[in-house]
């Protein structure tokens, strides 16, 4: 047996095997490994078949072979998930697949969007390096309580 490509540490039969085979995903990030799996073997059959029924006709079979050609597909990292539960009908998963590509390691890093249609998970779409929520920096005014929790004004505390 064969460790998944996926990163999960199961063995291939076990993990991304049974769904490039036709069986359904449970969960985004699991169609998400199979979908990366699926581009380490060079299934693009399983990369459009997994595509969701109003983005399927946009799948461009000959670029997509052309990428599985030219990269050598090193790791999978699951950054982030959201939603994708037994009861939900749409999930989120944020990942950074890393890539080496005429001897340069790279990395592509997505939040991918899926939802369920008749029973099986899709992809829907993603966005490529996607950004966080901007910071939020509350400003402490001199004698105010310093927000350390120390009891002492801020220009007594961590201001001075």
């Amino acid at each position: 047996m064969t460790e998944c490509p996926c990163g999960s540490g199961s063995a291939f039969e076990q993990c991304c095997g049974p769904f490039l085979e036709g069986a359904p995903a449970p969960t985004p990030e699991a169609l998400m490994r199979s979908r990366f799996t699926a581009f380490v073997r060079g299934d693009l059959d399983h990369i459009e078949n997994t595509h969701a029924s109003d983005v399927k006709d946009g799948f461009n079979r000959s670029a997509a072979e052309s990428t599985a050609n030219s990269v050598e597909w090193v790791s999978l990292e699951i950054l982030n998930t959201a939603e994708g539960g037994t009861n939900d009908d749409a999930g989120t998963v944020e990942f950074a697949a890393r890539f080496r590509q005429n001897g340069e390691l790279m990395v592509h890093h997505e939040r991918s969007n899926f939802r369920r249609e008749e029973g099986r998970w899709a992809y829907v779409d993603g966005k490529m390096n996607p950004k966080g929520e901007p910071r939020r920096v509350e400003k402490v005014g001199r004698n105010e309580p310093c927000p350390c929790g120390s009891g002492k004004k801020y220009k007594k505390c961590c201001a001075a």
